[in-house]
């Protein structure tokens, strides 16, 4: 089958067993090794997204995911079905393969965005009952316990004492027949206990010789005494395995009655982790999933820095050489491609990397290309590569190609032509009556005459380009680089050539025909100059042309790239200038905050500081009881000192510098540190236009300076300053009318958003704390009133509070609560 002849050419079977290698259990490297290739897209879409998900899980890292306890239980379950009686270790291996697949379920199920799997685990079954009866049965080491059932357990506790005796018999005989024996030990021969006894002394221990030295120096014996003894241990031994294949049987029976489940169990096992392979494998490629484009309907093939998979495989593991990315961008109107280039120049390469990367796509395994890559579903790929040589069947190079080549076309005229996506119905569309496949030719109608090899490689394609998706041939004759000026469905590409190195640089041009190098080779490597002419000649000068014309576009194309590369390198260095900017700018800002809050701590300290000495002052005046006019005096100079000693500082941390930039001045970056040219100013938005270099940059005012070192500082509003009233007196004989009513931090409790049980301890401690100054503020919020409402039946039941009253509008209104103390 010319199918499973491209997997052979293609090495498909060396990328499984690469897969096997990441798989997880014995049925997951069984499935991988001999992977089956899907026959519909949706198959291909289904097992594309298992590896998605599974990907996902990987990556995440999850413990749980994991596949320890799970065997391969077939053969198990086959057994079963048959009738026959599975052993201990088997029954045990299902049991442990029912928790690590209930494991993986739990996991699944679990997970928020994974459809596929969860509908893979949808009907599964793991049967919690069976593994616990067989946990109950059997031992870890896959043995069966004494308490599967009563008899057994009567019966080894029968076995043990007679056991017991049996060694304390002969241990006595040992005591006793010392000198009889070869050594002091017990030993068995056939599950009978006997002593080695001396040939010379076996008269002084009799009973049953069982077996002999090689020298016959020595006789087993097992003693008269300990005869009955061994039969009836014998007896229990017969009893005990009898009950141990009851219990057995008992069990494979329940396995027996659910195998169609359990089948089907191990059935979802394999495909998870063969799903985890490809993952696996997937990740390690560093490959990214493919997206199937329709190619007959203008959507083009594109792998960009494709690699093939073997390849990478032998730089891993091996330690082979780089191995050289491609880029294969072909057009949804092309239908053949003819790559042409000298021998080991990498288009036999190209040829199996593109192929290996279709089938791929198609089991589900990511593809070691760039991000994205796009490539049609194809139903089949058929390939003729190397050489087809028989010596057997007397074939050449040429008719074994020619003969594989048929099979191709017979393959390809009965599969199944390219149907209409939008008509669910057979109906091919005539118009193109295309099969979906695609087809891989290595050197087409080589072997043979030149002039005929290349007309049968021209009709080969062309017939090919009727019948067919995509062909992709390789080809030396120059004909076929000509196709492609003659019919749109052709395309040229080519494997690039070092003149001077005179060696391949196995990357692919598209769109260019590769050069016939012979010539300029054999003049390189020393061909004497005349024959390099008259070589010349009768290669025509139309050829030369067309060559030099070749080498001119390569040309062209190498400074394109180099430019492109330029370009790319100047990109990524602005880039990484820019992070580096903004990277500083960020540091310079969160300097700037720092700085500015630990200034507003220092100033906001300040005015506690002058607070507490404020209320000290009031304090002392309302000790007084009855001020008189020269306490109030004394108060206000207190007063103005400590205005003088608190806000004299804080105004002159308040004065800014006059500074601005003006055009065309030159100031100095600080973020950067250096100097730049001052281009436009915005006093508005306090920023200016820069140029550093050949860069412009905006700039606020604060990231500047200029060069004698002045800067500018933003100004802040000034706060406005809350005067205190000195408190009113009356005369020596009279007393203050009320309280004065100065808030500071000490007398102001703030319960907002509190519950009233929770806020009466605060209550408590705040009238404790402010008794001194003679009243208490209390901010409670407005809210619904409740807080409110329970602040007042607290205060009206207080022993320390003499009567309290709503704050003035300017003061908080309904939202703040004044307590007088007495």
């Amino acid at each position: 089958m010319i199918e499973k002849e491209t997997f052979r050419l293609l090495e498909w079977q060396r990328l499984c067993h690469h897969l096997s290698t990441f798989s997880a259990t014995k049925l997951g490297a069984i499935a991988s090794s001999h992977l089956t290739i899907p026959k519909t897209l949706s198959e291909t879409q289904k097992l594309l997204e298992q590896t998605k998900e599974v990907y996902h899980i990987e990556t995440s890292l999850n413990p749980n995911w994991s596949f320890s306890g799970i065997h391969d239980i077939g053969d198990a379950l086959e057994r079963a079905k048959l009738g026959g009686i599975l052993k201990g270790e088997e029954l045990l291996n299902l049991a442990t393969t029912l928790a690590g697949v209930r494991k993986l379920r739990r996991v699944i199920e679990d997970l928020e965005d994974s459809p596929t799997l969860k509908e893979l685990v949808e009907s599964l079954r793991t049967f919690p009952e069976l593994e616990q009866e067989i946990h109950y049965c059997i031992d870890d080491r896959g043995e069966i316990t004494e308490r599967a059932s009563p008899q057994l357990g009567e019966i080894r506790q029968k076995i043990k004492g007679l056991r017991s005796k049996i060694q304390q018999t002969l241990q006595n005989i040992i005591q006793r027949n010392g000198n009889a024996l070869q050594e002091p030990v017990v030993t068995q021969r056939g599950d009978r206990f006997v002593l080695p006894v001396k040939a010379s002394h076996s008269g002084q221990i009799s009973g049953i010789v069982h077996d002999t030295s090689t020298t016959g120096s020595t006789l087993y014996t097992e003693p008269k005494s300990i005869i009955d003894l061994g039969n009836r241990l014998q007896t229990s031994r017969g009893q005990e395995k009898r009950e141990e294949e009851k219990i057995l049987r008992t069990l494979t029976e329940k396995v027996a009655e659910v195998w169609e489940e359990l089948e089907q169990l191990l059935a979802i096992a394999t495909a998870l982790d063969l799903a985890t392979a490809k993952a696996r494998y997937s990740m390690w490629l560093e490959g990214n999933p493919p997206q199937f484009v329709d190619f007959q309907s203008q959507e083009n093939i594109t792998l960009r820095q494709l690699r093939h998979p073997l390849l990478i495989w032998q730089q891993k593991k091996e330690e082979s050489g780089a191995v050289v990315p491609i880029d294969v961008l072909i057009k949804s109107d092309t239908r053949v491609v003819a790559i042409t280039g000298p021998n080991t120049g990498g288009k036999t390469v190209t040829l199996k990397t593109i192929g290996i990367t279709a089938l791929m796509a198609k089991v589900g395994i990511f593809i070691p290309a760039k991000d994205p890559v796009l490539i049609p579903w194809f139903d089949q790929v058929l390939a003729d590569i190397g050489d087809e040589q028989s010596l057997e069947q007397n074939l050449s190079t040429f008719s074994g190609h020619i003969r594989r080549i048929i099979r191709i076309m017979d393959a390809l005229n009965g599969s199944t032509p390219i149907q209409n996506p939008d008509d669910d119905s057979p109906t091919v569309e005539t118009q193109h009556g295309l099969s979906n496949s695609l087809v891989l030719l290595d050197e087409v109608g080589a072997g043979t005459d030149p002039t005929e090899g290349s007309a049968i490689a021209i009709a080969i394609l062309k017939h090919l380009a009727e019948h067919n998706l995509l062909t992709i041939a390789t080809t030396h004759y120059g004909e076929l680089k000509t196709l492609k000026y003659n019919d749109s469905r052709f395309e040229n590409a080519s494997v690039e050539f070092d003149d001077v190195s005179l060696q391949p640089t196995y990357r692919v041009l598209w769109g260019i025909p590769g050069r016939s190098n012979a010539i300029i080779i054999a003049q390189r490597l020393g061909l004497p100059s005349d024959v390099i002419a008259d070589s010349q000649e009768l290669a025509g000068g139309f050829s030369q042309d067309v060559n030099q014309l070749i080498g001119e576009l390569e040309n062209q194309r190498r400074e394109q790239e180099e430019k492109h590369k330029q370009a790319q390198d100047l990109l990524s260095k602005t880039e990484r200038f820019y992070q580096e900017v903004e990277a500083k700018a960020t540091s310079l800002q969160d300097r700037e905050r720092d700085l500015k809050s630990q200034q507003e701590q220092a100033v906001q300290k300040m005015l506690l500081d002058a607070k507490s000495q404020i209320a000290q002052v009031i304090k002392e005046l309302q000790k007084k009881g009855n001020p008189t006019a020269q306490d109030a005096q004394q108060a206000r100079e207190n007063l103005e000192k400590i205005g003088d000693r608190f806000l004299t500082p804080i105004q002159k941390s308040r004065k800014k510098s006059s500074y601005k930039p003006k055009v065309g001045e030159r100031v100095r970056i600080l973020s950067l540190g250096q100097t730049a040219e001052v281009l436009d100013v915005d006093e508005t938005a306090e920023q200016l236009s820069a140029r550093f270099g050949m860069m412009k940059m905006v700039l606020p005012f604060t990231d500047i300076e200029s060069l004698d070192g002045k800067r500018f500082e933003k100004e802040t509003p000034p706060k406005t300053e809350v005067k205190q009233k000195t408190p009113k007196v009356q005369n020596n004989n009279q007393t203050a009318k009320t309280t004065p009513r100065v808030r500071v931090e000490k007398n102001t409790v703030d319960i907002r958003g509190q519950r009233v049980h929770l806020a009466e301890p605060v209550l408590e401690r705040a009238i404790a704390s402010a008794t001194e100054l003679g009243l208490l503020w209390i901010v409670h919020g407005k809210g619904t009133g409740s807080l409110r409402n329970g602040v007042h039946e607290f205060l009206q039941r207080h022993p320390q509070v003499s009567k309290y009253e709503i704050a003035p509008r300017n003061e908080g209104g309904a939202g703040v609560t004044i307590a007088y103390l007495k």
